[in-house]
């Protein structure tokens, strides 16, 4: 099964652009597609990336922002250096990781969630897994983002997902699931983007 799930990334339109691109990952393709719609992230905005690896949505938000910005990508994962992008290896979970974030930039205006776990196969062990990591993701939103702030978060589709996004409403005064055209059609995952942060922190 999984070379031939291989076999059809390799296959896929978006995986082919990303290779003549020389870019890090198909997955900035998700990126600049959810931002050229909804025009999330904005020239200077401050922005954090959860789950930076291998680093393609931080080139992608580095062009969207330019160079007069602050850009703070986390991850388990060391990633290649990028001018102008600070990069904490760490895990999200961990509550030192806010800490070191908070020291490079107390608020930021955008946080970026692309986190995936390792996939077992189990689905219901993964979708309970990526949900975690997305709660995690939305926890970290709510100690750094200023107030109007956005979030992008990937969640895969399942039985904990209509509750997680519950707790986005809390949080958000506008939410929006959507699924970029660079995704796989077959795959259950979405992006859930919270717009117009409330300042609620508890």
């Amino acid at each position: 099964m999984t070379r031939r799930w291989l076999r059809e990334r390799r296959s896929e339109h978006y995986y082919k652009l990303a290779k003549k691109e020389n870019l890090r990952s198909r997955a900035a393709f998700k990126l600049k597609q959810l931002n050229e719609k909804y025009n999330i992230i904005k020239k200077g905005d401050r922005v954090l990336d959860i789950g930076s690896a291998p680093g393609g949505w931080l080139l992608s938000i580095k062009e969207i922002v330019g160079e007069n910005s602050i850009i703070v990508g986390v991850d388990v994962q060391t990633i290649s250096e990028i001018e102008g992008v600070h990069f904490i290896l760490g895990d999200i979970t961990d509550s030192e990781i806010i800490d070191k974030i908070t020291r490079i930039s107390s608020e930021f205006d955008v946080v970026t969630s692309d986190c995936s776990p390792n996939v077992s196969g189990n689905w219901e062990l993964d979708h309970a897994r990526q949900i975690y990591l997305a709660e995690k993701s939305l926890e970290t939103a709510i100690k750094v983002l200023a107030k109007g702030g956005s979030l992008i978060v990937k969640v895969f589709q399942g039985e904990l997902f209509e509750e997680f996004i519950d707790k986005i409403r809390r949080y958000f005064s506008k939410v929006i699931v959507t699924k970029p055209e660079a995704s796989r059609r077959k795959s259950s995952e979405v992006y859930v983007l919270g717009l117009k942060f409330t300042g609620q922190r508890d």
